[in-house]
């Protein structure tokens, strides 16, 4: 069980990450932790697992966490078995097996016999055989070092696992290892993940914001589910109050012109009657002063129904906010854009590809490109956008503007500032407040113009990488997508999804995120 009360994290002279965290986890559930990039859910699986100290509030657990990191460059310098903590203990065993038989040894070693066996037993199941634990981590893919930690699981026996972000390197063979090991596993869980298959294996949803956590007890779809009648609630409350501002609005014009009318009819009554000029002056500021009166306390009722109105939109998820607006690609559907035959690509005479390629792209199609970490994925792309030539076959690539984007989107430029980025792809030659305009509708306020691209998120660079394109005279006939939810939080995906529908040209996608792809209703696939 895992008891947390009132949590908050503030690092030394910075504002607070994230205050008033409070949940409870009870043995053997399974139970996912998600919310926005940069509200802390990382952090406070450090917190928690010992890792990080700086938090005020109280964390009570019947046993310390096994924590899989999402990132692994601390232990590259580290063999598999140094990373796993398991080096002294096949040391210890290795030895007394050779007739060394310390109090030292046995001491290391324990009760725990069976490392060995749960060692092979934990690589198999995750397809690492042929790695040996004396090998160095900086040698393995990003792929590999995660199914280590995974494997360390099997190995240590955890009552309670954290696991940030654990399919983020995994292809499709290793993301099915994942669900079935969550599945039959009775270790209790807590899981930061954007992957909506994974989330759904779970049974409980922790939603995390700056200010607090609130519980949903169901997978990802009941969540989904719950938030959609909140939103449905909220978007029926921004309606009410837009219309009851258009009244009051036209309320206080027709009050304030019926006023007038009262006035100028006194006026000219007091004219014809002969009134004394000094009376005049009286009667006139009197009629100042009630119109002054009769705007104050319409202004009144205004600004606050304009001060709930802000409110309501600012709680409105990003996605409702945001419009892309992209130009038609100019290519007619069903163009031919890439025609592969027999082909294939060596590296130092060796065949990437047991089988060759053949395949063609039209314009307005949406393929994916599947394959094992390892499979060629990348080269394939190298050879579609012509920058490597096929050792064998034929290409044919119709003229086209293409443009690849990876899952860092490193199209952009760090150095520049957000407000410079934009100007690089307007090659439309829109006017300064046009720019700042696309900036907004995409949810970048004049605060964020100066910040520069080094600092932004992955959800922030993908953003900015979507504005861009909408700012460009003519929109790409072809887009490349390279693994592109891998950093992206759930409302960041969600955003992307959307984008890539309105998107109407042709579209290759690099992902073992089907939920994604089911979304973005892929209609071909290359497997390698």
């Amino acid at each position: 069980m895992l008891i947390i009360r009132d949590l908050c994290c503030q690092h030394e002279n910075t504002d607070v990450l994230f205050k008033n965290i409070s949940f409870t986890i009870n043995q053997h559930e399974k139970v996912a932790l998600i919310g926005n990039n940069g509200v802390g859910k990382s952090t406070l699986l450090k917190i928690i697992a010992e890792e990080s100290g700086y938090f005020s509030g109280q964390i009570a657990y019947a046993a310390k966490p096994y924590f899989v990191t999402q990132l692994f460059g601390q232990f590259n310098h580290f063999t598999i078995a140094e990373a796993l903590n398991i080096k002294p203990k096949l040391k210890a065993i290795k030895e007394i097996l050779d007739g060394l038989v310390t109090e030292e040894n046995l001491e290391i070693l324990g009760d725990d016999w069976s490392i060995e066996e749960r060692c092979t037993e934990a690589l198999k199941y995750w397809k690492l055989e042929n790695l040996d634990l004396d090998q160095k981590l900086e040698t393995l893919s990003g792929g590999q070092k995660t199914k280590v930690f995974l494997a360390g699981i099997m190995i240590h026996q955890p009552d309670f696992i954290f696991l940030d972000e654990p399919s983020n390197h995994l292809d499709f063979e290793g993301r099915r290892l994942l669900y079935d090991f969550i599945k039959s596993t009775s270790a209790t869980l807590l899981v930061v993940s954007h992957d909506k298959m994974l989330l759904n294996i779970l049974n409980k949803v922790l939603e995390m914001n700056k200010n607090g956590i609130t519980t949903y007890g169901g997978n990802y779809e009941f969540f989904r589910q719950q938030k959609e009648i909140e939103q449905n609630s909220l978007k029926e409350d921004l309606h009410s109050k837009e219309k009851a501002l258009r009244k009051a609005k036209e309320k206080e014009k027709e009050t304030l012109e019926r006023q007038q009318k009262l006035d100028a009819r006194g006026k000219k009554k007091q004219e014809k009657s002969g009134t004394a000029r000094i009376m005049m002056n009286t009667l006139r500021n009197k009629a100042e002063n009630s119109s002054s009166k009769i705007k104050d306390v319409h202004s009144e009722k205004i600004s606050g129904l304009s001060q709930g109105l802000r409110a309501l939109r600012s709680a409105l998820p990003a996605l409702e906010q945001m419009k892309f607006g992209f130009d038609n690609t100019s290519l007619h559907k069903g163009k031919i854009l890439v025609k592969a035959s027999n082909v294939n690509f060596s590296y130092v005479n060796e065949r990437l590809w047991k089988e060759n390629l053949d395949f063609e792209i039209s314009s307005g199609e949406r393929a994916v490109v599947k394959g094992l970490n390892g499979s060629g994925k990348t080269t394939l792309i190298k050879i579609i956008l012509g920058e490597i030539i096929p050792s064998e076959g034929n290409i044919y690539l119709a003229d086209k503007k293409a443009i690849y984007i990876d899952q860092d989107y490193s199209l952009l430029q760090n150095n520049l500032k957000i407000y410079e980025q934009a100007q690089v792809y307007n090659d439309s030659a829109l006017e300064e407040h046009d720019v700042k305009m696309r900036l907004n509708r995409f949810l970048f306020s004049p605060n964020d113009w100066d910040k520069p691209c080094i600092a932004l998120s992955g959800g922030e660079r993908m953003r900015l990488m979507l504005c861009c394109l909408t700012m460009s005279k003519k929109a790409p006939d072809l887009i490349i997508l390279d693994e592109p939810t891998n950093n992206l939080d759930i409302q960041n995906i969600e955003i992307l999804t959307a984008a890539v529908n309105e998107y109407e040209g042709t579209l290759i996608v690099v992902s073992h995120d089907n939920h994604f792809l089911e979304e973005i209703k892929t209609t071909k696939t290359i497997l390698l």
